[in-house]
């Protein structure tokens, strides 16, 4: 009997090819954090069964996701709920001629297996990342394991659905923070994956795109011109930051084809479900998976079983799970989460199941779900010591068993 979800170990004498082959081949440039190794020796094993529910309910949540975005569109009185920045509530209105099919939406739903079932903790979606962990890397841990398969590659649902958006022989920009190396070498990834796939490509900084009647523009020397497509590994956070000669505010109102359009911010929010169903739209799948929400303002410090997070938090950045952080670092969330409620939320914590490798270690492990354009994309894994998702987290391949 194959159990859903397993951890299953690549041998001693095999792993250093493995990790060799990870830093070289998928992208992982520095595989440490903290002097703590981030390519982890296991490898999640998905049963079919298991693998086809969590693709199902990415995709119902990715359509409800988009939904609310386009509902919020038009609901500028709800914007202070989300917790968004001044300046990025101002840009959403240049924004209203938004169509989802003029762009590529890619998102990332992040499960967890826990004592009661599957539940999610959040959509990353405005700038996912795990391209190659999502992509490279299971079919490099495929060569392990004869019974386990790679399920998706979401490099190659992202360059698909570029090339449906573009002209033969267009262009696409690679807009990221060009001095972070972990930014670089996914975007590097990305780029030569999309070189392969016949799509030319630029690797630039946010603000070397200009807006001629909302239409990109590449300033880079020698590299001047058109572009045809934005991919953009930039927090829209972080493009709020910019000074204002860099122009940032034309990514709102931007025509051109886009991954991911700055819409996203309505659902990278964490406080979403505060207002969700003030907007009409369904929400079903959302609210069979994900813990119950509130405004921190509605829960008492002395209530237990309540976790905060900050709205705009990113890789487990704040959130208040006991194990991971220390008791000064725990007040000093609860404070600022009661003191600046619109920029937290209060959620309810759900206990994460340890998965226990061959070895008796435990690991806690988060399943990232990709979807390209509301289709299930591929499968990327992270796993920790303790329950939080975060920094230190390591890198795990997913495969998929071919028994069952």
């Amino acid at each position: 009997m194959i159990e859903p979800v397993k951890l299953v170990t690549i041998p001693n004498d095999q792993y250093s090819n493995y990790r060799y082959e990870a830093i070289f081949n998928a992208y992982k440039w520095d595989p440490q954090v903290n002097d703590v190794n981030t390519v982890s020796q296991n490898v999640v094993v998905l049963s079919i069964e298991t693998a086809m529910k969590l693709e199902k309910w990415a995709e119902d949540l990715s359509i409800e996701t988009m939904l609310m975005e386009e509902a919020l569109l038009n609901e500028p009185k709800l914007y202070n709920e989300l917790g968004l920045p001044r300046g990025i509530k101002k840009a959403l209105k240049t924004s209203k001629a938004y169509k989802r099919e003029d762009h590529v939406r890619l998102m990332r739903f992040d499960f967890h297996p826990t004592v009661d079932g599957w539940s999610v903790s959040e959509v990353n979606s405005d700038v996912p990342g795990g391209f190659a962990e999502a992509s490279i890397l299971p079919k490099i841990a495929a060569k392990y394991f004869n019974n386990h398969i790679q399920y998706g590659d979401v490099a190659k649902s992202l360059a698909e659905a570029f090339k449906s958006h573009i002209k033969s022989s267009g262009t696409i920009a690679f807009v990221h923070a060009t001095s972070y190396s972990d930014d670089r070498q996914v975007m590097q990834f990305a780029s030569d994956y999309f070189n392969e796939f016949g799509i030319k490509t630029i690797m630039a900084a946010p603000d070397h795109i200009r807006w001629k009647n909302n239409e990109a523009y590449c300033i880079l020397e020698e590299q001047e011109g058109k572009i045809d497509g934005i991919m953009r590994f930039f927090p829209l956070e972080w493009l709020n930051t910019l000074p204002r000669l860099s122009k940032w505010q034309g990514y709102y109102s931007s025509t051109t084809p886009s991954c991911n359009h700055p819409v996203s911010i309505f659902t990278q929010s964490k406080r979403l479900p505060i207002v969700w169903d003030k907007l009409g739209t369904p929400n079903q799948t959302w609210k069979m998976l994900l813990p119950e929400t509130k405004d921190p303002k509605e829960v008492s410090l002395k209530e237990e079983g309540w976790i905060y997070k900050p709205a705009l938090g990113r890789v487990g950045e704040g959130i208040s799970i006991k194990e991971a952080v220390s008791k000064k670092e725990l007040k000093k969330i609860e404070k600022s989460a009661h003191l600046f409620h619109k920029d937290w939320l209060a959620q309810r914590r759900f206990m994460s199941k340890p998965l226990q490798t061959q070895e008796g270690d435990q690991y806690h492990l988060c399943v990232g779900v990709f979807t390209v354009n509301g289709k299930f994309a591929g499968f990327y894994g992270r796993i920790s010591t303790y329950p939080r998702i975060d920094a230190n987290a390591k890198d795990i391949p997913i495969l998929v068993s071919k028994e069952g």
